[in-house]
């Protein structure tokens, strides 16, 4: 009559069978851990991408508005943005928009600047006093552009910290004159570093008088006049951005004449922050499925191995049953060391990616993070994936005949 094993002794025969073929066991787990790394890695890395995107587009201020040339349709084709938005514009949004607190208008251009023997292509941003508040920037040294600089149109500029790097090393750069399109500018100021947005490094930048930037480098539109090439809005607080969003988009369609298309189209940091997610999120969903098909080959490898083990350990198969073992006894067996296999694989594979993500985070400017949630989440599903691999061995092993298994002694 034969005895039921029971779960531990089970367990103890496959730990044992698994030592006996070590080399065997780490090649077989070899599959998991590289699947189990690569999906952890790669989440980690995704998210990274969105943290570091949300953390830049959260130095854009919850409570600003830009208003950018050109529609979605314009955008999409890659047309030169229209030249219909104009500094009359901005000024009627400042007047006629009560939920609006200030209005920063922009004109943008890339230019060589100069200094001595150095030079070095820049963003020359033509820009009012209020462009410091409604950005919350801050001047690190010197003072920015003020008022009376805008209406003598003075040749003054501000720069980035790291265009001053570029220019002037570690040398006191204040009053320094420099050339920017062949025009001769006093340094007046350095910004505080404000960091990149959207890959645009704002560290490098200058900063000119907005009627400068017109008369002595872009010149003025002959239809339009002062075309810019956007304007920031400060709404009153984060409460109000969704009223002065509305305000707005009625005040220009009005200006503008409109009675189908916009012209224009105004942005919130809620409506880049959402384009962002959606952007990160299914890159970051991309990556877990590579990872996870690596981690699918990890699980066909479990199959194959122990295919083969069930192959060579025949005798010990029909030698079990002939002295009373059942085919549960067997299948269990087969079934436990695929799943210890698969779990110690992803144990290991989660401790690889974790190291890896962390590495990431510390030599790369990504802020790659994995929460214990996708930690868990991998170490099931690898453990999962050896189980249901592992069946199909099971029951091959399970169904073998004992007196056909025992001829091969």
């Amino acid at each position: 009559m034969s005895k039921k094993v029971t779960l531990i002794e089970t367990m103890s025969i496959a730990i044992n069978t698994l030592k006996s073929n070590r080399l065997r066991s780490l090649l077989t787990m070899l599959g998991i851990v590289i699947g189990n790394g690569s999906v952890i890695t790669l989440v980690g890395v995704g998210r990274g991408a969105q943290n570091l995107a949300t953390e830049q587009l959260s130095n854009l201020g919850a409570n600003v508005l830009f208003v950018v040339p050109g529609n979605n349709d314009t955008r999409r084709r890659g047309i030169a943005f229209p030249k219909n938005l104009v500094l009359e514009d901005a000024e009627a949004i400042k007047k006629q928009v009560p939920s609006v607190k200030n209005v920063a208008p922009q004109v943008t251009s890339s230019e060589v600047i100069q200094f001595a023997s150095k030079s070095t292509t820049s963003s020359i941003n033509g820009v009012t006093p209020e462009y410091l508040s409604v950005r919350s920037f801050e001047i690190a040294k010197g003072r920015f552009i003020t008022d009376s600089d805008l209406r003598a149109a003075r040749n003054v500029v501000v720069i980035g910290p790291d265009l001053n790097r570029k220019l002037f090393g570690s040398s006191s750069s204040i009053g320094e004159i420099i050339r920017i399109k062949d025009q001769a500018f006093q340094l007046i100021g350095i910004m505080e570093p404000k960091g990149a947005v959207f890959g645009s490094n704002q560290d490098n930048n200058a900063y000119i008088p907005l009627d400068t930037m017109v008369s002595r480098l872009t010149g003025r539109d002959k239809t339009y006049g002062i075309s810019l090439s956007f304007i920031s809005v400060e709404a009153i607080d984060e409460n109000s951005t969704r009223a002065a969003k509305f305000q707005i988009t009625n005040l220009l369609r009005q200006r503008h004449k409109i009675l189908r298309d916009d012209d224009f189209a105004v942005r919130s940091q809620k409506d880049a922050l959402s384009i962002v997610s959606s952007i990160t999120g299914g890159l970051t969903l991309m990556l877990a499925a590579i990872g996870g098909i690596s981690l699918l080959v990890g699980g066909i490898g479990i199959m194959n191995i122990m295919l083969v083990a069930v192959s060579e350990r025949t005798e010990e198969i029909g030698l079990r049953k002939a002295i009373g073992a059942r085919s549960s006894d067997v299948l269990t067996q087969f079934l436990l060391e695929s799943l210890i296999l698969s779990i110690l694989g992803g144990l290991i594979g989660t401790g690889v990616g974790v190291g890896a993500v962390s590495l990431v985070a510390i030599l790369t400017p990504l802020p790659a993070s994995i929460g214990a949630k996708t930690i868990l989440t991998t170490v099931s599903l690898s453990g999962s994936i050896g189980l249901f691999f592992g069946v199909f061995p099971a029951r091959r092993a399970a169904r073998l005949d004992p007196i056909v298994a025992l001829r091969s002694l």
